[in-house]
């Protein structure tokens, strides 16, 4: 029999013996998974996206209007992350006792609030336009982590990266518009006070639209406070944490990130003055490749997108030295597209599916966390590299290619191989196909955790909120076993 890890999330459920009314019941909750409440989040994100994507230009507000070097654009950006991983130890809780619709909602504004914060800010160096930076960041980490967390919730485990990679297209499709409407903006080639604050306040006006969506898809969805006492939260990351994932987690928010803040300077620096072919490339590949790719993941796994997902984001970071003129962007959007729509819906569900349903909004956010870490290091790292590599009479950007080329090959060989599980290697024919007992194991691999938890928490009639308990002796003090 070929070990759980390596089979198809659709076959563990024959596999385990389950019996065919559950499998039945388990087809028919996912029945309404498009329904119209995944719409209306679908265009609530797209708007967002576009708001997002239109401050792809930010460089041309640090740097071309209020004189700042890419240092300071990376440490603007790179701090700004503090506010995204402070809001996701709040949002993490947050989520799971009062519901996606208060954190989502409350995002939004705050995503308002602080584009029109940026209205009065005058220079690069002062501390407000980090304080507006990081603003904004709480909402983008906000607003994101709250939709995917309520997307998660409504549909089985074994679809939950499906619908997590069907629902991240809307981002694709608002990363295509936005540089084309930021492209326009800035048509006049003048970097203007009246034309920085166009940006923002079309920002702005996206994230309304977003706000009346989100409001409507989770309209009746408030939620109860949960009576269960919560774990403390670093006892729930120590159990259930996806080990190795949590470091790919963090290249890929490096990698994911580093052409929505590093290309336009880079382009300045070439003499390109539009951006807007390299996010539609990589919009249309990412979004292809996504729908394409969204329940390959029930047939091979998590791991083999992974890896096949940094091996592209490195390909993609060396093809940016040839780049010459504005089409030749596509070439390094080809492969980068393909490395986002490979790396964010496997990673973020792996990490959730390693968590019990009802933490599934602390998972979630785990796991951006360590997207945001990875840029809370490396945007400051890349700005510093280019400014030293320029000092040092190198070429600033091949340096600073080439070097988060070797961080990538480096974490995707760490990857593959600690990722390897000794029980994969010794499984063999006669070999029980499920394990029922569940015991802290960080160090297995996130494929072999997350089939067994599937399999095992298929064997609960309530699916929603299945969990393999832990004896009541194991669990910290004051928090009751969850064995009925």
């Amino acid at each position: 029999m070929p070990p759980l890890s390596s089979r198809p999330a659709s076959k563990i459920r024959s596999a385990a013996g389950l019996p065919t009314r559950l499998g039945q019941a388990v087809a028919d909750e996912d029945q309404g998974a498009y329904g119209l409440v995944f719409w209306l989040c679908y265009i609530g994100n797209t708007s967002l996206m576009v708001a997002v994507s239109l401050l792809f230009r930010y460089s041309d507000f640090v740097i071309s209007y209020l004189g700042g070097s890419e240092f300071q654009l990376g440490l603007i950006v790179g701090l700004g992350m503090v506010g995204a991983l402070g809001m996701r130890l709040f949002q993490g809780l947050g989520i799971d006792r009062y519901g996606s619709r208060a954190i989502w909602l409350g995002s939004l504004v705050l995503f308002i609030a602080s584009c029109l914060l940026h209205l009065t800010i005058g220079s690069a160096h002062g501390p407000g336009i980090f304080l507006a930076r990081i603003l904004w960041m709480v909402s983008v980490a906000g607003a994101f982590g709250a939709s995917l967390a309520y997307i998660s919730l409504r549909v089985t485990e074994s679809r939950v990266a499906e619908m997590l990679g069907t629902l991240g297209t809307s981002g694709f499709v608002g990363m295509a518009v936005g540089p084309v409407v930021g492209d326009l903006i800035f048509a006049s080639g003048a970097v203007t006070r009246q034309v920085v604050d166009r940006m923002f306040w079309c920002a702005a006006g996206m994230a309304v639209v977003s706000l009346i969506c989100a409001a409507f898809a989770t309209r009746g969805a408030l939620r109860k406070r949960s009576s269960r006492r919560m774990p403390p939260l670093f006892w729930l990351i120590r159990r259930y944490h996806p080990g190795s994932l949590l470091l790919v987690a963090v290249a890929m928010g490096l990698t994911v990130s580093l052409p929505n803040t590093f290309l336009r300077p880079y382009t300045d620096r070439l003499g390109i003055g539009e951006i807007r072919n390299f996010f539609l490339v990589y919009a249309v590949t990412a979004f292809a490749v996504r729908l394409l790719t969204r329940r390959l993941t029930e047939q091979v796994g998590f791991r083999p997108l992974i890896f096949g997902g940094l091996i592209s984001g490195g390909i993609a970071t060396l093809l940016y030295m040839v780049v010459i003129d504005k089409w030749t962007l596509a070439i390094p959007a080809t492969a980068a597209g393909v490395a986002h729509a490979l790396l964010f819906p496997a990673v973020v569900a792996a990490g959730s599916l390693s968590f019990p349903t009802r933490y599934r909004g602390v998972a979630t956010t785990l796991t951006l966390s360590m997207f945001d870490l990875g840029n809370l290091i490396g945007q400051p790292a890349v700005g510093a590299l280019i400014e030293a590599a320029e000092r040092l009479g190198l070429p600033p950007y091949p340096v600073m290619f080439c070097s988060v080329t070797l961080f990538l090959a480096l974490v995707g060989g760490w990857f593959w191989l600690i990722g390897r599980s000794p029980a994969r290697a010794a499984s063999g024919r006669g070999q029980p196909a499920v394990v029922v007992a569940r015991t802290p194991q960080p160090c297995v691999p996130v494929d072999d955790r997350l089939a067994a938890e599937q399999a095992a928490s298929m064997l609960h009639v309530g699916l929603a909120h299945a969990e393999v308990a832990r004896p009541a002796h194991e669990l910290p003090k004051g928090v009751k076993s969850s064995v009925h």
